[in-house]
């Protein structure tokens, strides 16, 4: 068995301490990367459902625009229907 010195010992250690040291610093980058990651996929899908819902209103209010429309219309014949009925029934007197 051999022995070894002191220095050798020293040296190892300071090797073996150095390499940790490394590979912890890769391991939170790597960690660091990975929940940056993570943070951009939360966001791209906040971002589209975003447009998902902003596309379902704009919808939805067109469709309320050409409905109040139809209604204005329906109810400005339904006017004109009415008021020529009176006329015609009562005479204009």
């Amino acid at each position: 068995m051999r022995r070894y010195s002191e220095l050798e010992i020293d040296t190892l250690i300071e090797d073996l301490t150095t390499a940790a040291e490394e590979a912890i610093e890769q391991a939170a980058a790597e960690a660091a990367k990975a929940a940056a990651l993570a943070s951009i996929e939360r966001e791209s899908r906040a971002i589209a459902e975003s447009h998902h819902w902003r596309g379902k209103y704009e919808t939805a209010r067109k469709q309320g625009i050409k409905n109040a429309v139809i209604t204005g219309v329906i109810c400005l014949l339904s006017g004109f229907a009415i008021g020529a009925g009176t006329i015609a029934i009562y005479g204009g007197r």
